[in-house]
């Protein structure tokens, strides 16, 4: 990488309950605002590489909108699946033409393609893969969409870290629909 060029940020964005779930207790996301305000696509913009756990890539990382959907939410789906994709996985191990598979390593990898040329790099989940990059201190930035709902029950979106977090909250942005976007900088990247 060049003296002069910035290092990519990993950036866990990702909507979340009042009460800290990602998912409801069947997986359910329905409870999650969509609305143009809140410019996802601006941060579609800002990033080229999206990173998936096995499970997430399975259920979010080839979804097709159905035909009845808003142009809008097309086009959001057609920016995801432009996007350059690894998937974490102790399983799968082919490598396509849509997606990268990582097997081990983890920092390595990431060490790698963070001092790669390009934008911003999306580590959009599940759970557990969230809890990895936490724990090797390979994030740089969260960004959490609270949405006004309360599940009682499902998917937390942390479990398992192994130390205290101190972050520093940079930015909030409230929306007409009741979210509120909360962005820190990891103890590793404040300025």
């Amino acid at each position: 990488m060049a003296d002069n060029a910035k290092a990519r940020k990993i950036i866990l964005d990702l909507a979340v309950t009042l009460d800290g779930f990602i998912e409801g207790k069947n997986g359910e996301v329905d409870w999650c605002i969509m609305d143009e305000e809140m410019g996802f696509t601006d941060f579609l913009h800002q990033i080229d590489t999206i990173l998936y756990g096995r499970k997430s890539y399975e259920m979010w990382g080839q979804f097709t909108p159905e035909t009845e959907n808003s142009n809008a939410e097309k086009e959001m789906w057609d920016l995801v699946h432009s996007k350059e994709k690894y998937v974490f996985s102790k399983t799968q191990k082919e490598t396509n033409h849509k997606v990268t598979f990582i097997n081990d390593s983890i920092a390595e990898e990431i060490a790698k393609l963070k001092n790669e040329p390009g934008k911003d790099i999306w580590l959009y989940g599940g759970a557990s893969l969230i809890t990895t990059f936490l724990n090797l201190a390979l994030v740089d930035e969260l960004r959490l969409s609270v949405h006004p709902v309360v599940l009682g029950e499902g998917k937390p979106l942390f479990t398992d870290i192994k130390e205290r977090l101190h972050l520093k909250l940079i930015e909030t942005k409230t929306f007409s629909s009741g979210v509120v976007q909360l962005i820190y900088r990891l103890p590793n990247n404040y300025e």
